[in-house]
């Protein structure tokens, strides 16, 4: 008892947030890198905190398609997770990527609710971008920016009525459940996953935001690989969404998909038309995956992840 009173004193004293949000602070890299066409935006949010943002407009020459408001994972700053997004001007979407607060080069500290305003404030500067204005808008999520997000939209039905579609990642269906599944991989902490959960609060988790998405189309990507967020959170968060709705299962790590040309290409498809759009139905009909042999020389398996579709 006395150590289970000592790891519930520390996670408060460090704040239930903590346990949501690992930001770094060092930007290791910019889009340069990747060599895109990039500038740096400043937000404000409500209560006056100044957030950093990156403007990746459309690959010069391409059409304009659409707006993706790229919501990145938990762990580091965008420079992290530019790979979930900087394909995308190439084929004529403009990405605006966020850091909340404690990230990257943004003021304050990340934790629940204040992060919404951050939303807010994104969402506030793409509803006024010259260049957004008459263009459909998408949300990706990713991870725990994917719960932001479906909450976010949950509470504001004027900003969900903007969006087009939106594609989730990798997201956990509830913090609570990823805390006692992530205190349940230590020995340490086993014990006590389930009293220790406790103290993460979950009201604001996905699974009890997602059915007032009414009308929102929701593309869910899920690896059956995922170690960190399981695949049956995304298989939860599917099965409690309202239609028209797609789960299309992938392989790799966590929020690894873009990483792959063939999702990129999923999620394109998808974006054109995401009322009719269904998903492969089978890794199988990818040719050469998951390698150039076995693709041409086999059938594909019976037991290949799928794609499912309701509308």
């Amino acid at each position: 008892m006395k150590l289970l009173s000592l790891l519930a004193l520390l996670f408060c004293l460090t704040g239930c947030s903590q346990l949501l949000f690992y930001p770094e602070r060092d930007v290791p890299l910019t889009p340069a890198a990747a060599h895109l066409a990039w500038r740096e935006i400043t937000l404000t949010a409500a209560d006056g905190t100044r957030l950093n943002a990156w403007w990746l407009p459309a690959k010069e020459g391409v059409p304009v398609k659409g707006t993706v408001l790229h919501l990145h994972g938990n762990g580091g700053n965008m420079a992290w997770h530019l790979g979930g997004s900087w394909w995308l001007p190439e084929h004529g979407y403009q990405v605006l990527l966020l850091d909340y607060r404690g990230y990257g080069r943004s003021e304050g500290e990340p934790s629940l609710p204040a992060i919404y305003q951050d939303l807010d404030a994104a969402f506030d500067w793409l509803n006024k971008a010259p260049e957004v204005r008459g263009k459909p808008l998408v949300v990706l999520g990713q991870s725990i920016g994917g719960s932001l997000g479906v909450h976010y939209l949950a509470e504001h039905p004027q900003q969900r009525s903007r969006v087009k579609a939106l594609v989730l990642d990798g997201v956990p269906a509830s913090y609570r459940d990823m805390a006692r599944y992530t205190l349940g991989t230590s020995w340490l902490t086993w014990p006590f996953k389930r009293p220790l959960s406790w103290v993460i609060p979950d009201g604001d988790s996905a699974i009890d935001s997602i059915a007032q998405l009414k009308g929102t189309p929701m593309l869910f990507f899920h690896s059956l690989d995922d170690t960190l967020v399981p695949l049956q959170n995304g298989i939860r968060l599917y099965q409690a969404a309202p239609p028209p709705r797609v789960l299309q299962l992938v392989r790799g790590p966590h929020v690894q998909t873009f990483a792959d040309p063939t999702w990129r290409e999923v999620m394109l498809r998808y974006l054109d038309d995401p009322l009719h759009f269904n998903g492969l139905r089978r890794l199988g009909e990818i040719p050469n995956y998951p390698d150039a042999d076995r693709g041409k020389n086999s059938a594909a398996p019976s037991q290949s992840g799928s794609a499912e579709a309701e509308q």
